[in-house]
């Protein structure tokens, strides 16, 4: 696997409306809102549906992860006691097939 750079840091929500707003010739501010709305259809759309695509980009899925019993497990030879988990659901992304091809 190749390393990462050394101080690479992700793109910034100001940065990435930046962006938008240089490539569709329109304002800062239009396009942070956009962003914004954006966060909002994926977050209901996930909740409702159980899966949301940001087509050319990554898909959201729900993944609904079960109860752990409380009790005793073996890691790396030694014997854990483990605590009891409820059931929870947590949300995935997935990148859309272009997007590894093309990285």
């Amino acid at each position: 696997m190749k390393a990462m750079k050394v101080g690479a840091k992700a793109m910034t929500k100001g940065a990435i409306a930046e962006a938008l707003a240089a490539g569709c010739e329109l304002k800062k501010s239009v396009c942070a809102k956009a962003l914004d709305v954006l966060a909002e259809v994926a977050t209901q759309g996930v909740k409702k549906s159980g899966v949301f695509a940001i087509p050319g980009l990554c898909r959201l899925k729900i993944r609904n992860k079960p109860a752990t019993k409380a009790g005793k497990r073996e890691v790396f030879g030694k014997v854990v006691m483990v605590k009891a988990k409820p059931a929870r659901k947590i949300v995935k992304a997935y990148p859309v097939a272009a997007l590894k091809a093309s990285i």
